[in-house]
């Protein structure tokens, strides 16, 4: 029977108490979070007809053509005293065409055909909102339903463009059946090149697509899309929001990128931005009616102090219609199949993680520091986007860890599919920056990369977006700095930096890839180990782009060795991809020997033997294994064609021994090379995923 209070019934509430009897002492705030949102839907329901409707609101806000040609205006501006529409279409006049006030702070304007019946404005041409305050200002304003913006080369702020091709793009193939395992390549459209400009979405699908589906990536996590003024923000800073950045391309382009992919088997996600908006006001929300709040909180509440950028008001209606059909839209018009969540740390406590070290105790993730209008802000898109795409994809990107974050609804969980495990690719750096080779600390590495709550799954990565910009290093970087300018041609004999980079960059993605999570990340140009920060064109730089880019030019040296860590990466996808270890219960770590350097586990029957050591390689070094049988070598970091040494026979068969050790059932005797990876696999079992 299910857990009930205050007549509040979470159906399958039992189940999170029986995984985490911890949780007990704050049941009633999972009880309270889940009365509220199964009030949002009630309330849904009465006044909007259902969340299907209510989040198909892109269709009535903003600007529409109707069956006749007239075009309909709707926006929702409460502290306005009136509206007016202007643009290409009246000759700029600021006072000819008038919306109509209704209830609610809502606005509307029809716009009948002309004579010969095109519509009365034309596709590509230029609109804004003129808003007066009560105050007597005059204000210009894009609408926030906006589908496209774009800015002319020497002008600071966006225009609106009214976006209504004759003949939009159409999507044909279906969307890839949701992956069991996660493989996701994380890219900056812009950077996707090369070259020192601004590469555009058809450079993306011509030249990237076909390299991710080579590497054996089985999803794109595509970021700053959604458009922002300042380039240099990574697109963390959003003006309009349901407009796909000008700056690569148009909207049918993009559409074209998705369907491509879709063809290629490959599922897409978005990098959505709704934990903050940009402060800009000309060509962003903020004060859209000419008022501090309208879609955010009244400062200081609405104002993020680090992030200089403005706060949403979950608790509102039209915030929460704004926001929910904002992910429809991306879902329905763009065929996305998923989000990637930023900045959830910030909408879940009011101190938005904000000089706060999340120590682990429970007390931390409840209470009065929860914002729980964000919580149930983002069950509601969980629930929602479940529902109606049952493959739906969804990430958070919090680094607190607040539990049930990745549970199902019914158990009282917030309904994300994943969790980034954000501490891995911490301790990665921290561990290069600050420790000498032989003083690794084996278990902590261990702990890092296990230290997760088993019952939600977690993408795993060694360094993303974050680590690669200016002022830190890419692990690359941190392994080889700047010898890789001048010492990684595979014609001479590998330095000591190179060598020690090489031999640890891989053993580092493999080991993150095979033991950190149920997903696996990894950011644009990583594969091959860029040998770039990356830094967008900025007032610091003199605008340049020349860290705005990532050289895939290297790879096509054949003389170079980036394309042999992109080799190991690929086959790295390709093993886990027969072999399955991601869709696999967590890892049994077996050995984790300090002195020795060495690393052991199995995972999907797969036996994963890892060797820090810096100098000794061990011969007939004893492993625990579970399943018996005979063992083949399935991938080897010191593989030539790595640029590893070669040390391993891969002719060689490993039989276990039927003796129990360290925890399994069987063993075998392998030779581990110093600074080596292996992963062998019963060549007598049929592995099926």
């Amino acid at each position: 029977m299910a857990e009930q209070e205050d007549n509040v019934t979470i159906p399958h509430f039992n189940t999170l108490l029986q995984m985490d009897p911890y949780l007990k002492p704050y049941q009633k705030d999972f009880h309270r979070r889940y009365e509220l949102f199964q009030k949002h839907l009630f309330q849904l329901e009465e006044a909007e007809g259902g969340f299907d409707q209510f989040t198909r609101s892109y269709r009535t806000f903003g600007v529409h053509r109707r069956p006749d040609n007239s075009l309909f205006f709707r926006e929702w501006a409460p502290a306005a005293e009136a509206l007016f529409l202007t643009g290409d279409f009246n000759g700029w006049d600021k006072f000819s065409h008038p919306y109509a006030k209704r209830d609610y702070g809502k606005w509307e304007l029809v716009l009948p055909a002309r004579h010969n019946g095109a519509p009365a404005v034309d596709h590509n041409t230029k609109l804004k909102v003129v808003v007066h305050t009560k105050a007597g200002e005059r204000l210009y304003r894009i609408s926030p339903w906006a589908k496209y913006v774009t800015k002319e080369n020497k002008c600071v702020v966006y225009d609106w463009i009214h976006w209504d091709p004759p003949h939009p793009y159409i999507h044909i193939h279906p969307r890839p059946m949701k992956p069991t395992r996660l493989r996701i390549y994380e890219a900056h459209l812009g950077i996707a090149s090369p070259e020192g400009k601004i590469a555009s979405y058809s450079n993306f699908r011509d030249n990237m697509l076909p390299r991710i589906k080579d590497l054996g990536y089985n999803c794109i996590q595509m970021m700053a899309v959604m458009e922002h003024a300042y380039y240099a923000s990574f697109g963390y800073q959003v003006t309009s929001f349901f407009a796909a950045s000008s700056r690569y391309g148009n909207p049918e382009e993009l559409k074209q990128l998705i369907d491509v992919a879709h063809s290629l088997g490959i599922v897409v996600l978005l990098d959505v931005v709704h934990s903050h908006a940009s402060k800009n006001t000309e060509d962003g929300l903020n004060a859209f009616d000419g008022s501090d709040s309208c879609f955010f909180h009244s400062p200081p509440r609405g104002v993020h102090s680090q992030w200089d950028s403005r706060l949403f008001n979950y608790s509102s209606w039209e915030v929460m219609r704004f926001l929910l059909s904002n992910l429809r839209w991306w879902m329905e018009e763009y065929k996305f199949d998923g989000f990637r969540f930023d900045g959830v740390t910030s909408m879940l406590y009011h101190h938005h993680g904000i000089g706060i070290g999340f120590s682990g105790d429970y007390s931390e993730y409840f209470g009065l520091q929860v914002d729980e209008d964000s919580v149930v802000y983002l069950m509601l898109a969980n629930h929602i986007l479940h529902t109606l795409y049952p493959d739906c994809i969804t990430i958070a990107e919090d680094v607190s860890g607040m539990p049930a974050l990745c549970r199902d609804l019914k158990e009282g969980g917030l309904g994300f599919d994943y969790r980034l495990a954000m501490a891995i690719p911490d301790k990665w750096i921290q561990i290069l920056k600050e420790l000498k080779d032989e003083d690794w600390n084996i278990g902590d590495i261990v702990h890092t990369l296990t230290n997760r709550r088993h019952t939600e799954k977690s993408i795993a990565y060694a360094e993303s977006h974050d680590q690669a910009l200016v002022g830190d290093k890419t692990l690359a970087f941190w392994l080889m700095d700047k010898e890789m300018y001048t010492n990684m041609s595979s014609l001479a004999p590998m330095t000591p930096v190179i060598d020690r980079g090489m031999q640890l960059h891989k053993m580092i993605r493999l080991l993150t890839h095979g033991l950190g999570g149920e997903g696996y990340l990894n950011f644009i140009g990583n594969e091959f180990g860029h040998p770039e920060w990356l830094d967008f064109p900025r007032k610091g730089n003199n605008e340049s782009y020349h860290y705005a880019r990532r050289q895939f030019n290297l790879l096509d040296a054949p003389q170079l060795r980036y394309s042999q860590l992109y080799a190991f990466d690929r086959d790295m996808n390709r093993t886990e991809d027969k072999y399955g270890w991601l869709a696999a219960p967590p890892a049994f770590v077996s050995a984790k020997h300090q002195e020795d350097k060495v690393i052991v586990f199995d995972r999907a029957n797969v036996l994963f033997i890892f060797n820090f050591h810096p100098s000794k390689s061990f011969q007939d070094y004893k492993v625990a294994v579970e399943a018996p049988g005979k063992y083949k070598i399935k991938l080897d970091s010191d593989e030539t064609v790595y640029g590893g040494h070669g040390r391993l026979d891969h002719n060689t068969e490993f039989f276990t021994e039927a003796q129990p050790f360290k925890g399994r059932a069987n063993s075998i005797q392998v030779y581990i090379p110093c600074r080596t990876a292996i992963v062998l696999a019963n060549e007598e079992m049929d592995y099926c995923y």
